[in-house]
């Protein structure tokens, strides 16, 4: 069984969330359900690889630890940054291990949903240092880290914002919406998901290993539209099953190939990623640079800290070459645009107009597919191609 991925897995959701419905429409509270709910799957899913399962098992009792830990340190020691270093080091040690492992050929730490997890915890112990967090219980926390729905690929929620929901009871009226919301989107999600993007994937085979200009084009068109299918489908029906557990997860994506710049492009796309990239890296990499005055202007540090937030983006993927370019590449177009539309007076002038919006869509939505096509690797592999050639 696999999240959203196999027939057995929908049967036992859809006579999951009957009980789940009924709940919510007679006024009870559902934040027990969805933890048993959540531990059922897990163990559906996982169980089938107990390696897997064993290690997101000492993943949890780690991080569990590590944020009840620093609870406790954070009341007695107040904002000491050593103490808070640590526990941040703790949070980043399964996913770093996971990553580094991996390019010697054994995962430690090796289980669908770590980086989505790590992203979890890290959010938690932050806040906590913050003075935001003050306290969590181990349930509160562990409903927030083991929610099913998005467990392995998100979307990530931020805690408080759960727990906001997971405490509440709704009226009849209120979970009415919400679960005929849900399903609204568990059905779009299934079509995005089983529909559109199997067809371009399928379009996107007929242009693969053709390295000239015009296929390749193609594989990075269709590819780019397969990508937001799949995974907008995904995040759809995760999202849908949350709302019938009374659980709003936020949007993962909002009409991206719409965007007018590549600002816009990453408030669209894939969404509790680059928020979360944007609140807790490029905005700490702003205050300390402001602070300690790394760089000669704020626009100057503006720059250099998206690059930098973006090539960790592009890590975050994997520590292979076309992940790191696709990060870099991403990193100065948002530089470049940063730069472009607070100093250029042509910009000022026209953004608004129409015709400029038109032609910044389309300059936007080719950058967009190129990013793509890094991404996929099958510009690298056009470029070997082409150097074997020549020699």
């Amino acid at each position: 069984m696999s999240f959203y991925g196999d027939l057995r897995f929908f049967l036992v959701l859809a006579a999951a969330l009957v009980p789940a419905a009924v709940l919510g429409l007679r006024e009870r509270s559902l934040k027990g359900y969805s933890f048993a709910l959540s531990l059922l799957f897990i163990w559906l899913v996982y169980g089938g690889q107990p390696a897997q399962l064993l290690w997101l098992a000492g993943f949890y009792l780690l991080e569990l630890h590590a944020v009840k830990g620093y609870l406790l340190l954070r009341r007695k020691f107040g904002r000491n940054s050593v103490i808070y270093g640590h526990f941040v080091a703790l949070a980043l040690a399964p996913l770093l291990l996971y990553k580094f492992s991996g390019l010697f050929g054994k995962s430690v730490f090796g289980f669908l949903g770590i980086s989505y997890l790590s992203f979890k915890v890290l959010q938690v112990i932050i806040e906590i240092y913050d003075g935001v967090i003050k306290e969590m219980g181990g349930l509160e926390l562990s409903s927030f880290l083991l929610l099913f729905p998005a467990i392995s690929s998100g979307p990530i929620d931020r805690s408080r914002r759960f727990l906001a929901d997971w405490h509440t009871v709704y009226s009849r009226e209120e979970y009415r919406k919400l679960l005929g919301t849900g399903l609204q989107k568990i059905a779009l999600g299934l079509f995005y998901k089983y529909a559109l993007s199997q067809l371009f994937y399928q379009v996107m085979g007929r242009f693969a290993h053709r390295y000239r200009p015009l296929p390749l084009a193609g594989y990075g068109y269709s590819y780019g539209f397969y990508l937001f299918f799949d995974f907008a489908g995904y995040s759809l029906m995760a999202i849908g099953v949350s709302y019938i557990l009374g659980i709003r997860t936020p949007e993962n994506f909002d009409k991206p190939f719409l965007s007018v710049d590549m600002k816009d492009f990453w408030n669209r796309w894939h969404i509790t990623l680059s928020h979360w990239f944007r609140d807790f890296l490029f905005s700490r990499f702003m205050m300390n640079a402001i602070r300690k005055k790394w760089f000669s202007s704020r626009l100057n540090g503006a720059a250099a800290g998206l690059v930098v937030n973006m090539l960790v983006m592009g890590l975050w993927h994997g520590f292979t070459g076309c992940y790191i370019a696709y990060g870099l590449y991403h990193g100065m177009l948002l530089a470049l645009t940063e730069i472009y539309q607070k100093k250029s007076a042509f910009y000022k002038r026209n953004r608004d107009k129409g015709w400029y919006k038109a032609l910044s869509w389309f300059v936007t939505l080719q950058l967009v597919m190129v990013g793509f096509l890094i991404f996929s690797g099958a510009m690298a592999e056009a470029g070997r191609a082409v150097l074997a050639k020549l020699i």
